[in-house]
């Protein structure tokens, strides 16, 4: 009964999408004899409907119910044919094609004709996952950027004499892979402008950053898409990543200039120091700049001298 229901609700909607295509399309003079067509499709189906139900309770026999007319056979067709696409195939010499007869004959035996509609849902769900299917297998065929990006950067990491120490990759990576650059070279977080005590050395990074850039803020302000306030908040408070200008502030805050790895083996210096030896170790801090490698896209690791710890 719920799959008649629901059957009967469709043909119910289809029949009032025809309706209001027809009562659209009909001039003054058409209009009695469209309005006369669609009372007649409403009863028809509503008396087709009954007696369907009928039959599925056991009040009539299923021979006595009359199949439906070819206007509301129409009915089940989809929304895309209710819009003016046609439902069958010409024959080329200007006759719709018309079902198999011998197929009918079968089928009228039966009792029961093939929902076509559903035939065309199905047919479309299959293209569907055929498309899928391709679109996967083209993703297989498509280069592993990822691996790529990481095999050469361990690569130009060996030749420089470094070595990677992996940081979380979690907004605050750039802010991580800094502490632990700073730690290593045993340069203090904080310069004493922000407490240390039980705070994570990211957030004391953070804060240094933040507090830079809100203090030099003609420096910063132009390059900013929203208030600097804001922005310092973002970069104090939040998971926010971290960029070039926040780089920047840090160079200059800890007086160091940090190299940035990157693939293929560019390396961008970001000057913060006075000293004018590029060879200055001790003024050097190292940083990798991943863009495919990592589960949120850009990342920042640390990059240790291959001897150290």
């Amino acid at each position: 009964m719920e799959e008649l229901q629901a059957k009967h609700r469709k043909e119910q909607k289809d029949l009032q999408s025809r309706i209001t295509q027809k009562k659209k399309q009909a001039s003054k003079k058409t209009r009695k004899g469209v309005n006369d067509e669609c009372e007649k499709l409403e009863a028809e189906l509503k008396e087709r409907q009954a007696e369907e139900i009928a039959v599925l309770n056991g009040e009539v026999d299923e021979k006595h119910v009359e199949p439906p007319s070819e206007d509301l056979e129409a009915l089940t067709i989809d929304e895309a044919e209710i819009n003016g696409e046609t439902k069958e195939q010409d024959d080329g010499e200007g006759h719709a094609s018309g079902p198999d007869p011998v197929s009918e004959g079968t089928q009228s035996q039966q009792g029961k004709k093939p929902n076509r509609a559903k035939a065309r849902l199905a047919r479309r769900a299959a293209e569907q996952e055929e498309l899928v299917c391709q679109a996967a297998a083209e993703a297989q065929n498509l280069p592993d950027l990822k691996t790529q990006e990481r095999d050469r950067m361990l690569a130009a990491t060996k030749e420089k004499g470094l070595k990677e120490k992996e940081v979380r990759a979690d907004g605050h990576c750039l802010y991580s892979a800094i502490a632990d650059q700073l730690t290593e070279a045993d340069v203090s977080l904080s310069l004493g402008a922000v407490g240390t005590n039980d705070v994570p050395a990211y957030k004391v990074v953070r804060a240094v950053a933040a507090n830079y850039i809100s203090q030099h803020p003609d420096d910063f302000a132009p390059f900013l898409e929203e208030p600097l306030e804001e922005y310092v908040h973002k970069i104090r408070n939040t998971a926010e990543w971290g960029g070039q200008l926040e780089l920047l502030a840090l160079a200059k805050s800890y007086s160091v200039d940090i190299k940035v790895l990157q693939d293929f083996g560019r390396v961008e210096k970001i000057e913060g120091s006075d000293s004018n030896n590029d060879d200055d170790d001790e003024k050097t801090i190292w940083l990798a700049y991943y863009k495919h490698g990592f589960g949120l896209g850009e990342h920042y690791n640390s990059l240790r001298k291959a001897g150290a710890g």
